[in-house]
């Protein structure tokens, strides 16, 4: 029998109370995650696949070598950058929805750099193009934010027109004043961008996922432990309460907005000068959106944001294996994807699922404040 001594003592209260944070944290995506796996095992049985042969192709092609790992950090590394930005957005109370328009501009921007400038070190081009990238997503957008603040446009409007006009004036320069003029070429695309622009490997690990971590890590520290976070959190929980505060709430809403482009950017800064080398339409076509399932299914937080890029970034590097492996329809991962999306979005599903199990157990106290997480 357990000694009551040690198991009231305030060190084992301490832990435990850390471990049902952790729970809290975790139970609702892991639960998601879970839940849109059983349905697609479903949805493979009513295919006439196998659910456990797709499962493991799924998994080998994403992390069965270390080729297979590389690539894998390759597809979550713009995923994390974009997550972020959503994620950044919602500390404030904002809704950004134009990572995507973001992350074109900081592409075809870090492309015109990398191309067009010559004689340039390495040390110097790339940065200079990163730089170039972020500061382009930054400058889109804060566009909404101004919008925000100065008109009262909401931003999940503004942020979906700025997203077509992004993939319109991008789509007009890789066809006409930065198109590739290659003999020969009939396809709309920039340039391939020189060798001093490009960020390199360390192995199979793209230099590029290390720099999303780090960015993940900076925006963390900005948020919790800086003055500007702290406003952007109080912004976010009750403007009218930050202005009666003395806070500069219309300076905030800007800078918030552009600090999410900056990100957006960034990742598509990334993915021009790491993965493709060039800018070409429908290279970067839903890396925006997909910010908004990592940005959710990492509930909003930096760190939340990287595993949940990973697992997204999993499925889609490994899809291909579990196409050509177990005969499974490459959509099939996007309907998994969604219906994470889904179970997070309608977490009230989730959350009675996960209380009805607590009640079977011993675990009933694990759920008695969920509802105020």
């Amino acid at each position: 029998m357990m000694n009551p001594e040690i198991e009231s003592s305030p060190g084992n209260g301490r832990f435990l109370s850390t471990l049902q944070q952790i729970w809290r944290s975790i139970s609702v995506p892991l639960t998601a995650v879970l839940l849109a796996a059983l349905i697609g095992a479903i949805l493979l049985i009513a295919s006439g696949a196998s659910p456990l042969e797709a499962y493991a192709a799924l998994f080998k092609g994403s992390f069965g070598n270390a080729q297979a790992i590389g690539r894998t950090l390759e597809k979550a590394t713009p995923l994390i950058f974009s997550g972020l930005a959503v994620a950044f957005a919602f500390k404030a109370g904002l809704f950004n929805i134009g990572a995507q328009g973001q992350l074109l501009f900081g592409a075809i921007v870090a492309a015109f750099l990398g191309f067009s400038i010559e004689g340039l070190p390495a040390i110097i081009h790339a940065p200079l193009a990163l730089i170039g990238g972020a500061a382009a997503g930054a400058l889109y957008g804060a566009i909404p934010g101004a919008l925000r603040t100065y008109t009262g446009a909401h931003e999940v409007i503004t942020t979906i027109m700025l997203n077509y006009i992004a993939i319109n004036i991008t789509d007009y320069l890789a066809d006409g004043p930065w198109k590739d003029m290659t003999p020969g070429n009939i396809v709309a695309r920039t340039p391939k961008i020189l060798p001093s622009a490009e960020i390199p490997y360390i192995g199979n690990v793209p230099v590029g996922f290390i720099l999303s971590v780090l960015a993940a890590v900076v925006v963390w520290w900005l948020l919790w432990h800086t003055t500007i976070g702290y406003e952007i959190r109080t912004v976010g929980l009750n403007s009218h309460a930050a202005h009666y505060a003395g806070m500069r709430v219309a300076w905030t809403v800007i800078l918030t907005m552009a600090l999410s482009g900056l990100l957006a950017g960034l990742g598509g800064a990334v993915e021009t000068q790491g993965v493709v080398g060039r800018y070409q339409p429908g290279f970067n076509i839903a890396l925006g959106f997909d910010g908004i399932t990592i940005a959710l299914l990492g509930k909003t937080h930096p760190f939340g944001v990287i595993p949940a890029a990973l697992l997204v970034g999993a499925m889609k590097a490994g899809s291909s294996q579990m196409q050509f492996s177990a005969g499974v329809a490459k959509e099939i991962t996007d309907v998994i994807q969604a219906l994470i999306l889904f179970f997070v979005a309608a977490d009230v599903i989730v959350r009675w699922i996960i209380r009805m199990r607590a009640s079977d157990g011993d675990q009933v106290t694990f759920s008695s404040n969920w509802g105020q997480s």
